[in-house]
């Protein structure tokens, strides 16, 4: 069984995948945005059952979406404040993992899953969005479970040209 490792700054917590990602998501809304301090997070997403702790007990702050109203679980190391892994009350059954801090953070992009971009109308101006993928301004889903219409870019599309 396949097993890729990742761990916090300082190591007390460490966590594995023990399968594939169920999909990728580069996401550039602002909670996002703010949780990584970052332009985007790429998160690879996670069944639950592909996903454990192996060692340390990580801290967990949740707080309400503002676009779904359902609440979002932030599970971090209360030693080192490294952000491990969200949790849904929307998506009950995975977790989106924050993709850096695995041991290799590359290994999860080889393996052929779908990828998609979402919430490019808070992206800045200047990101760069791979061509070939799904693109949403939004979320994949609406607050009311309706899937949003994607855009696919035939090359690399830079946020804020009108081409």
């Amino acid at each position: 069984m396949m097993r890729e490792e990742g761990r916090c700054l300082c190591g007390e917590v460490v966590f594995a995948a023990t399968g594939d990602p169920v999909r990728i998501t580069q996401c550039y809304c602002r909670f996002c945005q703010r949780a990584t301090g970052s332009i985007v997070f790429r998160e690879p997403i996670f069944l639950k059952e592909a996903f454990e702790i192996a060692d340390g007990s990580p801290k967990v702050f949740s707080l309400m979406s503002e676009g779904s109203g359902k609440r979002v679980n932030v599970h971090f190391c209360d030693a080192c404040g490294t952000k491990i892994y969200l949790s849904f009350e929307r998506f009950p059954d995975v977790v989106g993992v924050y993709g850096g801090a695995f041991d290799d953070p590359d290994w999860y992009m080889a393996r052929g899953v779908d990828h998609r971009c979402i919430f490019l109308d808070f992206a800045p101006r200047g990101a760069i969005v791979p061509a070939g993928i799904k693109t949403y301004r939004e979320h994949v889903q609406g607050a009311d479970g309706a899937t949003n219409e994607a855009t696919v870019f035939d090359a690399p599309h830079t946020v804020g040209d009108k081409s």
